[in-house]
């Protein structure tokens, strides 16, 4: 087990403290659950209520707030507390599953596939045709990569992935299990004598930048012509949907169940709540914001947030909410 001193946590976060303890901090926990020797986060002044019958002998908190020192117990102040909790997080992270060889006999590697230094290849994975991986790439097992798809260095998939042929992955990316990238978009059109569906072929790819996280379950989806674009640092929960020709800038967030239809476009740091869809063909400019559960079936100016279905500026939606409660209240 891991564990250490109030002076080693403190070289890590670089922080003010006060008070004093002996204990040894075996690992971080919620302010309600930690224990004697479990550090613990307050980044807000609603949860300072729960420090006085916590157990825990560390806290770290936001400069801003005012804390009361207990006996035995440090408080470390930071500029910002989730950050400061991520470090620490950092800290006490176990090691990942290990690998006995770095490729296990099982897998199945095509012989004109091109295999970076330190890659770790797991049992029964399939890596095709004219593929490429980088240095330090790791493929859990049961991961398949199609024909021409090239992945960055230092990327880590993880079991059940599966990557379709000729797309392109960056640099440290992750995938968590059951990812599908480069499936075929979602295209018919009514035949001509009315009676069935004519699919129409998707021969695009996708594209995805470096530091991109993708959740588990989720699908990213290949382009009809052109590509499916994931931009740089791109965080994507589990759960969700991302439909051929979609346009992702750099650093947007898509919370669980989200989804875009085809040809949607999202600028730079663009954020989707949980269960938001949003229209084919629509763009949602830099710096917006989408709450949970929205529909979103027209263009979102730059740094405007949106509500409800379909989706309006954040202000106005909240007034007309307003409005029919009290309309309601008096019928």
């Amino acid at each position: 087990m891991k564990s250490y001193t109030i002076n080693e946590i403190n070289d890590v976060l670089k922080g003010e403290l006060i008070g004093h303890t002996t204990q040894q901090i075996t690992g971080p926990e919620h302010l309600k659950k930690a224990t004697k020797n479990q550090i613990t986060f307050i980044g807000s002044s609603k949860y300072i209520k729960h420090w006085i019958t916590s157990e825990s002998c560390v806290v770290v908190i936001n400069d801003n707030l005012i804390l009361e020192p207990k006996e035995n117990c440090v408080i470390i102040k930071v500029k910002n507390a989730d950050l400061a909790m991520a470090k620490i997080l950092e800290l006490f992270n176990p090691s990942p599953p290990v690998f006995d060889k770095n490729i296990h006999s099982t897998a199945i590697i095509h012989e004109t596939a091109i295999i970076g230094n330190n890659c770790k290849i797991g049992a029964h994975c399939y890596v095709g045709k004219d593929v490429i991986l980088g240095n330090g790439v790791t493929l859990y097992p049961n991961v398949c990569v199609f024909d021409e798809t090239i992945i960055g260095d230092f990327t880590v998939v993880w079991s059940g992935t599966v990557i379709r042929e000729r797309c392109i992955i960056g640099n440290h990316c992750i995938f968590h299990t059951n990812v599908s990238i480069g499936a075929d978009g979602f295209g018919y059109r009514p035949s001509e004598d009315g009676r069935g569906l004519v699919k129409i072929p998707q021969i695009g790819n996708v594209i995805i930048g470096h530091y991109v996280e993708i959740g588990a379950n989720s699908c990213v989806d290949r382009a009809k012509f052109s590509s499916t674009i994931i931009g740089d640092g791109c965080k994507i929960d589990n759960l969700v949907q991302i439909a051929h020709n979609s346009i992702m800038g750099r650093s947007c967030i898509m919370a669980g169940h989200s989804g875009l239809a085809g040809s949607v476009t999202l600028g730079d740091g663009v954020i989707i709540g949980g269960s938001a869809s949003i229209k084919d063909h629509t763009t949602i400019h830099s710096g917006a914001t989408v709450g949970a559960g929205s529909g979103v079936v027209g263009d979102v100016p730059a740094g405007q947030t949106v509500l409800g279905y379909p989706a309006q500026e954040a202000r106005g939606m909240l007034k007309q909410w307003v409005t029919m409660r009290k309309l309601c209240n008096k019928s």
